[in-house]
């Protein structure tokens, strides 16, 4: 937003200004339901004479004293930023401020349950947000230590980056004291209390964290590897704690302790470790110093796929490595976010295989991370690992594919590159020679050189400094007898981005052996430019199947030859291996969405092969990837009867799967999800019923859900109907079902009053906003959405300048029409990018990668009309 954004020049200028010591930062949380109120005290160093700025966004500056002098918030504070003339060598600035509560995601997020009407708050300040809470140099470079005090009714639970102190009842009244009726805007009147901190280590301001309401906790402990006791913390609220396993997630935390502990040789860095489900929240996680908060998706009330549980246990592994790599030793500026970021997923996919039951997580890596790197990596906006962050606005469309996943992607090459031991001692030393200090990427690529002896300036440049992804393919001459004569690795580049990189790959060969493909022969080598012969296959017998990149060692697309892809095709079910088979599955999805598979096919072979699938992320993925096939890339004039084919698919496929598996429940699900003619909302609505039962299938709640938008979404349910299920479940998940299902109702005026609802007034959730757009696009006749592209690009630029950039990113995402792909939409999108070529960099971009996306559903169609 305008006056919201700082710049790298001016963080860098200000840091040639400034040193941060230290930060008191008194909040009262008792002021009402849309403020609260914060004073707080800054002690920096200062170049004597000079001006600068502290961040903050405020609805109100009270007072401004900088060393004694009082500044009128009048003159000073504009924008997000309090001006400080006049610096002295040591400094003290205290502001006085009324900060509003945001129901976004951002910043000091205020939730009421409607459950039972408790409040709950929880900060989430990655990237520009602590601002939102308290006034700070927002720049992760300028690091400081943070106490907090917190006023707040005595029953809660107030936790932040230190242990949590002992409550003290306010003015001594022995807890009797009260707060005026309505102070929580619930109408309730109780004692309050006052919890005072103990400053933090020094840390970047962004993963300070303030957490508080009822919430229900249990506790425990472990000890580190340096013998201290380490307090533990599970949290969620107070109406979801019946679900609320805390002893598995305990148990995994133990098991990422130690074995971060381990690789890394290196304790625990900070004295407690609370992990809080949030209600309402943007992302999977946040590495908030000692107290992460995760969306509280991952409380699970009713039945989720296995790949959600594994999720759940990858996340909790991602934070935790954070507290090491990010949280520990920081990046001095948000280039180099994606090393935070690709680190914490690189070490908890490993640390989730080797040390967790979820053994076989490298191949859900294929799966969700590298198809999501593949597919960010061939947009328009793609750009390299290490991006050019000019500023705030740059960093926050940067969490994307690249960031997360291509970047963890080539850690993992690098690591096969270096070597997995010298990888780990160089981290160690990493740690010990920069904690609790600002890096670059320099300071890492150094310790491994050391480590490893292999030199990383050009493996950098061309890894991280370049953009786009390669094409690794098999040439070969075979003899009469079936046998290679010669073998080369071919590697070619897209025109616009040429770069041809060094890999560490294996190659493995599949045969036949009593029906099933299995890896016969593997061979580990080094490829670097446009040609790498491989003598060590001259004399093999050319297999069934040949798989370059086998192990996923390396970022790349692959190409299989004409048999292997025929066997593919023909036998991905006879595979043996679940990661061979994800990384076949990866090719032929890479090859439909590049028009050199059509659509159609790709949907007869998953429908024929699905079933054996043993991983469940592997499982969602291709769901998704059939789904979006069947109703995006295939010709249109086949599109009615490929949906009514896969979804008929899809339930021949549930009842022939296990009772109770997790193959049968994602079955049910994406059936529910495609259902259209009156035959399969006539199961959907047996199902629903309970009258069509399914051997081992729960129709719970969000199941139940599930079912209900189904009909809706196929005109079989009404609103009375989703306000009746609704009034059985009273809780914010029922409440974003309900949103939901009342988007999906499939008439002219259901539309108009989900989209009225989010572009007309501002003020609705994140999390309802979200449910809507899901259902808003959720239409079989897609007539329904045509008259919203006109209405969706005259809207644009408004939402971007007059919301919050979380909700922003919702709208903009989340009621994009993408669902017609058609020319009319390309054709809409392409005008408004070229009659607003001086619209927001970060709008622009979304709007970029829309329009990529419908140019390549209709390139895929184009080739499905082909065939």
């Amino acid at each position: 937003m305008p006056g919201e954004n700082l710049t790298r020049a001016e963080a860098r200028e200000r840091a040639g200004v400034v040193r941060t010591r230290s930060y008191e930062i008194s909040l009262d949380l008792t002021t009402g339901a849309e403020v609260f109120r914060a004073e707080t005290t800054i002690r920096f160093d200062g170049t004597p004479g000079a001006d600068t700025f502290i961040d903050l966004i405020a609805r109100r500056v009270l007072s401004v004293e900088l060393n004694g002098r009082s500044l009128d918030p009048a003159e000073v504070f504009a924008d997000s930023r309090v001006a400080l003339p006049g610096l002295e060598a040591e400094n003290v600035l205290t502001i006085v401020s009324d900060q509003l509560y945001m129901n976004t995601g951002e910043g000091l997020h205020r939730f009421v349950d409607p459950a039972d009407g408790e409040v709950y708050l929880y900060s989430q300040f990655e990237v520009p947000d602590s601002r939102r809470m308290y006034p700070v140099f927002e720049q992760p470079d300028l690091k400081a230590t943070f106490q907090f005090t917190v006023v707040a009714p005595a029953r809660w639970q107030v936790i932040s980056n230190q242990p949590t102190p002992v409550s003290e009842p306010v003015d001594g009244a022995g807890g009797e004291s009260t707060i005026v009726e309505d102070a929580l805007g619930t109408g309730v009147a109780e004692p309050v209390a006052v919890w005072r901190f103990e400053p933090t280590p020094v840390m970047s301001s962004y993963i300070t964290a303030l957490i508080a309401g009822p919430y229900r906790v249990v506790r425990s402990e472990l000890t580190s590897s340096d013998g201290r006791t380490i307090p533990l913390g599970v949290f969620c609220r107070e109406s979801l704690g019946e679900y609320l396993d805390a002893d598995y997630i305990f148990e995994k935390t133990r098991e990422g302790f130690a074995f971060f502990e381990r690789e890394f040789d290196y304790p625990y860095p900070f004295d407690k470790y609370d992990q809080i489900f949030a209600p309402e929240y943007n992302m999977g996680a946040m590495e908030n110093a000692g107290a992460i908060t995760f969306t509280e998706a991952y409380v699970f009330r009713s039945q989720v796929t296995d790949a959600m549980r594994e999720r759940r246990v990858v996340t909790i592994l991602h934070e935790l490595a954070h507290m090491w790599f990010g949280d520990l030793v920081t990046m001095r500026w948000w280039n180099d976010l994606w090393l935070n970021e690709s680190f914490a997923e690189y070490m908890s996919t490993l640390g989730v295989a080797e040390a967790t039951e979820w053994t076989d997580c490298w191949t859900t890596f294929v799966a969700s991370e590298k198809s999501w790197a593949y597919r960010q990596d061939q947009l328009p906006s793609t750009h390299p690992i290490v991006a050019e962050i000019r500023d705030l606005e740059d960093v926050l469309v940067n969490f994307d594919g690249i960031t997360y996943a291509k970047g963890a992607s080539v850690l993992k090459q690098l690591v096969a590159w270096v070597g997995r031991e010298p990888f780990m001692r160089g981290v160690h030393d990493y740690f010990v020679k920069h904690h609790h200090a600002n890096t670059e990427l320099p300071d890492l690529l150094a310790e491994l050189e050391a480590r490893s002896g292999r030199e990383l300036t050009s493996w950098s440049q061309k890894w991280l400094e370049t953009a786009g992804v390669n094409t690794l393919r098999p040439v070969f001459e075979v003899d009469g007898d079936g046998r290679y004569t010669s073998f080369a690795i071919e590697q070619t580049a897209v025109a616009d981005h040429p770069t041809l990189r060094p890999h560490r790959i294996a190659v493995g060969l599949y045969d036949d052996e009593g029906g099933r493909l299995i890896r016969g022969k593997r061979i580990e080598l080094d490829v670097d430019g446009a040609r790498t012969e491989v003598p060590e296959l001259v004399g093999e017998a050319r297999p069934a199947l040949l798989l370059l990149n086998d192990d996923d060692l390396t970022y790349a697309k692959i190409r299989l030859d004409e048999r292997s892809l025929a066997t593919a095709t023909g036998r991905i079910r006879d595979i043996d291996d679940s990661l061979a088979r994800s990384l076949v599955w990866g090719t032929l999805w890479d090859q439909t969405r590049d028009g050199e598979l059509p659509a159609s096919r790709f949907v007869e072979v998953v429908l024929g092969g699905i079933d054996v699938e043993t991983n469940s992320t592997t499982l969602r993925t291709l769901i998704g990837q059939l789904l979006l096939a069947a109703s995006s890339y295939v010709a249109p004039e086949r599109r009615e009867a490929t949906l009514a084919k896969v979804a008929d698919g899809l339930w021949v496929l549930a009842l022939t799967a296990a009772p109770g598996s997790d193959l049968q429940f994602q079955f049910v699900k994406a059936f529910a999800q495609l259902a259209a003619t009156d035959a399969q909302l006539d199961t959907v609505l047996a199902l629903l019923e309970e009258k069509t039962p399914l051997e081992g299938l729960d129709i719970d709640t969000d199941l139940g859900w599930e079912l209900l938008i189904s009909l809706a979404a196929g005109g079989r349910a009404t609103r009375e109907e989703i306000e009746a299920t609704l009034a059985e479940d009273l809780t914010a998940s029922g409440q974003q079902s309900a949103a939901h299902a009342r988007a999906a109702l499939p008439t002219a005026s259901d539309k108009a009053a989900a989209w009225a609802a989010v572009f007309d007034e501002p003020g609705l959730p994140n999390a309802i906003i979200r449910a809507t757009g899901l259902g808003f696009l959720r239409a079989h006749d897609r007539a329904l959405l045509e008259p919203y592209v006109e209405r969706f690009f005259g809207a644009a630029l408004d939402i971007y300048r007059s919301r919050s950039h979380a909700i922003m990113d919702e709208i903009i995402d989340g009621f994009y029409p993408a669902t017609l792909a058609n020319e009319a939409l390309r054709d809409a999108t392409a005008g408004w990018l070229e009659g607003n070529p001086d619209a927001p960099a970060a709008l622009r971009r979304m709007i970029v990668e829309h329009l990529a996306g419908v140019e390549r559903a209709l390139a895929a169609q184009a080739a499905d009309a082909r065939a």
